[in-house]
């Protein structure tokens, strides 16, 4: 059964860090390209971050670069978010999905695990 699983959520005041975790089962990752989406109340799913395979390549959205890194562990199965100087516009449920290109196109993504929140208030 292809699963992936994000863990790491967690309510963070402003200026905290965080770093989530996305580890998946019933395939091989290393096959596939990982990307990071959120989506805040009442918002569009929103592009974060993508990965290449390798992980020689990685992608972030305007709005999380210089804050956020991408990072993979292939044998382990596992990708991560490392998120830096949170604000409360980061606050939303973060999605990580596997496909074929890292990209910022969500519906190139086709296995996607249930989300982790993260909440950034004081």
């Amino acid at each position: 059964q292809v699963q992936l699983v994000e863990s790491g959520g967690d309510l963070v005041q402003p200026g905290g860090s965080l770093t989530l975790s996305c580890t998946a089962s019933g395939f091989t990752m290393r096959y596939y390209a990982m990307g990071w989406f959120r989506r805040a109340p009442g918002k569009e799913r929103e592009f974060v971050s993508a990965i290449t395979r390798s992980g020689n390549n990685v992608y972030y959205a305007d709005s999380v670069k210089g804050r956020f890194g991408i990072s993979r562990d292939n044998a382990k199965n596992t990708v991560y978010l490392q998120m830096n100087s949170l604000g409360p516009e980061d606050t939303a449920a973060y999605y990580c999905g596997a496909g074929h290109d890292a990209n910022s196109n969500y519906a190139t993504y086709f296995y996607w695990g249930q989300g982790t929140q993260v909440t950034v208030s004081s």
